[in-house]
């Protein structure tokens, strides 16, 4: 029942979206529909909590400790943004950056992506994870285009694009997945339900399995955002609205990622090796350098945090890759802090664009004083997301660092060198931003504050203190990816 709820919610919001287009009290629906997705959520993961896995429908559905907690914090951080896009959409509106018709398909699509990564997240079916991802691509796409500038347009065609061409080699190394399951389960769908293929690991072919994964990796892992599959994710970033970059950075490259690590257990049971961690471990550190160095050429401003979600998603899959209790624990509570932390910088960047009328960073000034909580709220978000204490991003990054020293001691160095430059990069263009007087020319509003600050105190408190049940909850899910 639950289950049905939470799938069922954002797919008769999206339809009901669409019908009630841009009347006054669409963006309410969107809220309310956000928020009816994350209470269901919420009584799925207790459920599971109490219970233990859960398979329903038929077997087509499938519930565990992973997928459940990115499944509360899909929902949650949906929320926020449904929220925070209330205020942002309306004045983009009223600056006649957007019309009637679109905003009507701005609600209606936002609801439907929720659904596709909620799909992805839930189903039992490795068929089905495929045709949500590619749901979540196209409806994704229409939205990265919504403002029809031509830069938008480009950003739209070659997200389109690069996660097409990804999303067929993941196709073709889900068709390796059955190949090599088929042989064991025999025909039919059940050689494509994760619990059916986790039971029977160790009797899949080994040399299939790890070509499966190759094509997974490349497919998927153009979706994660990894060098060197990353290039529409800055462009599609900086032309979408800001709500979608912060959707896109907090959630979809999670969901990607959990696709990913789910495939690795199957190829790690089948070649009794640490090969497909060794692949991870080598697309994590790369992405990590790469968008480091590339953080400190950047102008605009959500193309830089583009960079920077890049970097935090080589973090969490070389971590991944990394196995072992501690890196595994370190990279699911860095998926956690990255997305409350990265959606909560967008948040900001979406109001200090809309103050300046620019995402030129050179021409973005005086936040703190034109605005106090939108500079503070940049301010602490960027002391936050580089791994400063007390934030949570320190302490999942800490964790990943001393699993690094103790597994991979060689490649500590680079791992170090990544977050140095990541660091300075950022406050070196930050800084400038929130500082000195506001510019004349920039123009007052009434920001949405709340998922602001409601995303950094959480962010806060899990540097600080981790909740027993949390422990508890990464720890099974810990169990589950050995």
């Amino acid at each position: 029942m639950m289950l049905l709820i939470l799938l069922g919610i954002s797919l008769i919001s999206a339809i009901i979206l669409a019908f009630v287009g841009d009347r006054k009290f669409a963006p309410e629906i969107n809220i309310l529909g956000s928020a009816v997705t994350f209470l269901a959520g919420l009584g799925l993961a207790i459920q599971v909590y109490a219970q233990g896995p859960i398979i329903a429908g038929g077997k087509f559905f499938f519930v565990d400790a992973f997928n459940v907690y990115l499944t509360v914090l899909t929902s949650f951080v949906s929320m926020t943004t449904a929220i925070f896009s209330r205020r942002y959409m309306r004045r983009e509106r009223e600056h006649g950056r957007i019309g009637h018709k679109r905003i009507r398909f701005y609600h209606s699509m936002f609801q439907l992506f929720i659904f596709a990564m909620l799909l992805a997240l839930l189903t039992n079916n490795v068929g089905v994870l495929w045709i949500a991802m590619e749901l979540a691509t196209l409806s994704t796409v229409l939205l990265v285009s919504l403002y029809r500038t031509p830069t938008a347009i480009e950003a739209a065609w070659k997200y389109f694009i690069l996660c097409g061409v990804g999303i067929a080699q993941a196709l073709f190394g889900t068709v390796l997945l059955y190949f090599a399951a088929e042989k064991v389960l025999g025909e039919g769908g059940e050689a494509l339900l994760w619990t059916n293929l986790s039971q029977v690991s160790d009797k899949l072919e080994p040399t299939v399995l790890s070509l499966a994964f190759v094509f997974l990796m490349v497919g998927y892992g153009t979706k994660v955002g990894l060098v060197p599959l990353h290039n529409w994710l800055p462009d599609a970033h900086s032309e979408g609205p800001t709500p979608i970059s912060a959707v896109l950075s907090g959630l979809l490259l999670n969901i990607a990622l959990y696709a990913l690590v789910r495939c690795k257990v199957l190829v790690d049971g089948a070649t009794g090796t640490h090969r497909a961690g060794y692949i991870m471990m080598g697309f994590g550190l790369l992405s990590i350098l790469v968008a480091s160095f590339s953080l400190l050429r950047q102008k605009d401003i959500k193309r830089m945090f583009a960079y920077s979600s890049i970097e935090h998603m080589g973090i969490a899959t070389f971590a991944f890759g990394l196995g072992g209790p501690i890196a595994t624990f370190g990279a699911l509570l860095h998926m956690l802090v990255h997305s409350l932390t990265k959606s909560s910088i967008f948040f900001t960047v979406g109001h200090a664009s809309q103050m300046h009328s620019t995402q030129e960073m050179s021409r973005i000034r005086g936040l703190i004083k034109g605005n106090p909580l939108v500079g503070w709220g940049l301010m602490l978000g960027v002391m936050a997301i580089v791994g400063m204490p007390p934030f949570g991003v320190f302490t999942s990054e800490f964790l990943i660092l001393t699993a690094t020293i103790k597994d991979a001691p060689l490649l500590t160095p680079f791992f170090l060198i990544g977050l140095a430059v990541a660091f300075a990069a950022l406050f070196r263009r930050v800084q400038p931003m929130v500082s000195g007087s506001a510019p004349s020319s920039q123009q007052s509003l009434k920001a949405a504050n709340l998922p602001v600050i409601l995303h950094m105190i959480l962010v806060l408190i899990l540097g600080i203190y981790m909740p027993d049940f949390l422990s508890k909850w990464f720890h099974t899910a810990v169990e589950l990816l050995k």
